[in-house]
């Protein structure tokens, strides 16, 4: 084992309980268990975390009482039929030397969906509105109170019965226990209100609750927001104030910062890549300086070398690192091994994790499909029967799909017509706050060359070449090219497509409307770049808001920049034509004109064609065709890369 990161590396003493290294995939949905219940999917998630040597997994949220069913899909561990679930998941990942801890949730008014569809009702620790879901909470009765208290007692005692190592108290992101410390939500004057120490009293009796049900020797750890970041939230020295007054209580504190109950709190739950990585590390020292317990902080901690520093200086004790291990569940052994550069580093798009999460769907990632797919695609099988196979196109569709390929043990040749690999990714990463996507690429990359495949740049293919060639399968991966739609024109307006400004092809003039179709990152990206340099920029969007097809934290850090920048947004635009300073667009809802004047350029960001034609011509063709990625339709990374894995899994 490498002693480059022998910090991270070395075990930790949290109670009665040792980890063997600092690394924490912490609680997170995953939209996997079925009807309340451990399934043998979640199983196979956290095994494959486990099996790649996690330290510590914190198990998704388990609702304690009837009225935390946050969403339809949640967790629950109100009745002893849970344990069964509870007890295979904890062999499984004890089985493979890791410890796990469970969650105990209640979200108090952040209520998000019921099973049905009907609006849920909520209780809070007072009649305080919640802004992001529009929710109006009934208060807690006394006798209400105290059968939740109850609720995390017997939830817990479950969960040491099923043999999971200790629990997690979520007082994070604005959910019940926050709303009872935070003196903006809870408005009492009972005796679980009108003094810190009354507004503590909710959250002291859920630990004595534990305690008492589980006795002195099982883990008891808490999750705060250091820090909700809205004005409305719990502010950092009011949740370290707490946790020091509960201190005797609790064997560890986890960090984290944000809040679910307004737009610019929220988008911290799962921090966009436009977030500094490890951002709360010195939000994390400063309780550390002032407590005797373990601290773990979270927070877009995505390499070892970063988890390395956070606790080699002090800041923190353990490093939640969970879309890291998302992306790469083998991250924290190939750090062990020396190998990090084979490490797939998490990219913080936040499309296929929280963003398949928020769409009621199970968990996965774009660079790594296998994720939450684990019964389905866990490690590849070798081929029955080697075959030579041509991959044409080195977007991440090709690139994922040759990796696969050549990884199963099939002879591998990526033609790409271009100078370079990296598809539309290359693109992307040229976008203000999107550089790190360039991280897929190399990622990709990195596979390719690990797994052998051949590749061959600047190299253009068509029909004769493929025959020449005689690959067994060949999988076309040639992407799409920028859509120009048919407009009434009657000018000399300049017009420029979303490519072209990111490849400086030609300067704009100082007035610009992008004419956003797609509603995803692009139209708000060439906005903030044109309108960060000078330009006065209107987005034009033809859908209800910017970036409406986006997870909603990395659109609402857009939107955020948008009025930052005092670029206008027009909603429901629908393009229609120019002349020489005028665009003419249509209201989507009422169908009456738009009339935008003096404009010096008009940018299309109106989505992909197919560039299919190869396809075409490959018809008929004495060979396995597939056809992959934006080529076969004009869709996202995430559709791309799964794609190329499935296809190369069926080779």
């Amino acid at each position: 084992m490498t002693t480059q990161f022998p910090r991270l590396f070395s075990p930790l003493t949290i109670g009665s309980v040792t980890l063997k290294n600092r690394i924490m995939s912490t609680g997170h949905d995953t939209v996997l268990p079925t009807e309340s219940r451990v399934n043998d999917a979640l199983i196979a998630y956290h095994r494959a975390r486990a099996q790649g040597g996690v330290g510590l997994v914190v198990l998704q949220v388990s609702g304690v009482h009837e009225s935390a069913r946050y969403t339809s899909h949640a967790l629950m561990a109100t009745d002893d039929d849970c344990i069964p679930g509870y007890r295979s998941l904890a062999e499984a990942l004890h089985g493979e030397g890791c410890k796990v801890f469970a969650q105990l949730f209640h979200p108090g008014r952040e209520i998000m969906e019921t099973a049905d569809g009907l609006l849920a009702v909520a209780y809070s620790a007072s009649v305080s509105p919640n802004e992001r879901f529009h929710v109006m909470p009934r208060a807690l009765t006394v006798a209400q109170i105290a059968d939740i208290v109850t609720g995390y007692g017997a939830a817990a005692r479950r969960m040491q019965q099923a043999g999971i190592d200790g629990v997690e108290v979520v007082a994070s992101h604005g959910y019940l226990p926050s709303q009872f410390l935070n003196p903006r939500v809870n408005r009492r004057q009972d005796d679980y209100g009108g003094s810190d120490e009354a507004r503590r009293r909710f959250l002291s009796e859920v630990l004595d609750a534990i305690r008492a049900a589980t006795g002195p020797d099982f883990v008891i750890g808490l999750r705060i927001s250091a820090g909700e970041l809205d004005a409305e939230g719990l502010a950092e020295d009011e949740a370290l104030a707490t946790v020091a007054a509960l201190e005797d209580k609790l064997d560890y504190v986890s960090v984290i910062a944000g809040n679910s109950a307004s737009i610019g709190g929220s988008v911290h739950i799962v921090p966009p890549m436009t977030v500094a990585n490890a951002y709360l590390a010195p939000v994390a020292a400063r309780f550390k300086a002032r407590l005797n317990i373990p601290v773990m902080v979270a927070g877009r901690i995505n390499q070892p070398h970063e988890a390395e520093q956070v606790i080699a200086s002090g800041q923190a004790d353990v490093c939640g690192m969970t879309r890291a291990l998302i992306c790469d569940p083998d991250m924290p052994a190939k750090a062990a091994a020396g190998r990090q550069d084979d490490i797939r580093a998490c990219i913080a798009c936040n499309q296929a994790c929280i963003g398949r999460f928020h769409r009621g769907l199970p968990i996965s990632c774009i660079q790594h499909p296998q994720s939450g797919r684990e019964l389905q695609y866990g490690t590849p099988t070798p081929a029955a029967q080697r075959r030579q196979v041509l991959v044409i196109g080195g977007g991440p569709a090709g690139m994922k799909a040759a990796s696969i390929a050549a990884q199963r043990g099939h002879s591998v040749r990526l033609y790409e017509s271009g100078p370079r690999l990296g598809g539309q990714a290359a693109l992307a990463q040229l976008l203000p706050g999107r550089a790190e996507f360039g991280g897929l690429i190399t990622n990709l990359q990195s596979e390719l060359q690990r797994y052998g495949v051949e590749v061959s740049l600047n190299s253009p293919v068509d029909r004769a070449l493929v025959e020449r060639l005689a690959p067994d399968a060949v999988i076309v991966a040639t992407g799409a090219r920028p859509r120009r739609p048919d407009m009434e024109t009657c000018g000399a307006m300049q017009v420029l497509d979303a490519w072209q400004i990111l490849r400086d092809d030609a300067p704009t003039g100082r007035s610009v409307l992008i004419a956003d179709w797609r509603c995803d990152w692009v139209g708000p990206g060439i906005a903030i770049r044109l309108a960060s340099a000078g330009c006065r920029v209107k987005l034009a969007v033809n859908g209800t808001n910017p970036g409406q097809l986006l997870q909603m934290y990395v659109r609402d850090d857009l939107v955020a920049q948008l009025h930052r920048l005092g670029v206008e947004v027009i909603p429901y635009a629908r393009l229609y034509g120019h002349d020489d300073d005028t665009v003419f667009m249509q209201h989507t809802a009422s169908e009456e004109a738009m009339l935008f004047d003096g404009i010096d350029t008009l940018v299309l960001c109106q989505g992909q064609e197919p560039d299919d034609g190869l396809l075409a011509d490959l018809d008929g063709i004495d060979a396995e065709v597939h056809a992959i990625g934006d080529c076969l339709a004009p869709r996202t990374a995430e559709e791309a890369i799964f794609e190329g894995m499935r296809v190369a899994w069926m080779l």
